[in-house]
């Protein structure tokens, strides 16, 4: 019976002068950079708006991409992720330029829903029109025919796209899984 017993020593803490000032009961959630509402979060729209709109410009300027459904589906993915990102930077513009919080828990959910649908969608997209990509480039060796340079960098743009995505989809759902411990 060699244990270590622990001693308790304990504090005497003064009472706060003003009761008001106190926190509300609750676990209250963090304001990460990054998240909606921040200027890291409207940073994050911005190049996930950009990389998205590149994408698409890229690829809808190629003359053959509608016969390829690939193509056509990192498109309709790309069209996806610039709405979603546009819609989240004017309401993180709006939260900024009125300095309101949008760390309500429903906002968040909502936010960290849209993100990871937008996410897993446009990674899908990305994945399918590099998989043909490759097949042409590589496999086929058809780029003399085919405008290889910028289905790559069509299809560079939607993986940028998506890996800009991730941390707002990530700080998002850490702040849901946080806020309910």
């Amino acid at each position: 019976m060699f244990a270590s017993r622990p001693v308790v020593h304990p504090l005497e803490v003064a009472a706060p002068a003003h009761p008001v000032q106190q926190p509300a009961p609750g676990v209250l959630m963090k304001d990460l950079p990054g998240m909606p509402g921040t200027p890291g979060g409207l940073g994050l729209r911005v190049l996930q708006l950009l990389f998205a709109a590149i994408s698409l410009a890229v690829m809808s300027s190629t003359a053959d991409f509608a016969s390829v459904s690939a193509f056509c589906y990192l498109i309709t993915t790309t069209v996806l992720q610039c709405v979603w990102s546009l819609t989240v930077a004017i309401v993180d513009i709006y939260a900024l330029l009125v300095k309101r919080c949008l760390r309500n828990r429903r906002a968040v959910t909502l936010f960290s829903i849209g993100d990871g649908i937008t996410w897993l969608v446009s990674l899908s997209g990305a994945c399918a029109a590099a998989g043909i990509t490759v097949l042409i480039d590589a496999d086929l060796i058809m780029c003399s025919e085919n405008p290889c340079a910028s289905f790559q960098t069509a299809v560079a743009m939607g993986f940028m796209c998506c890996f800009s995505l991730l941390p707002s989809f990530l700080l998002n759902f850490y702040s849901i899984a946080s806020s309910h411990g």
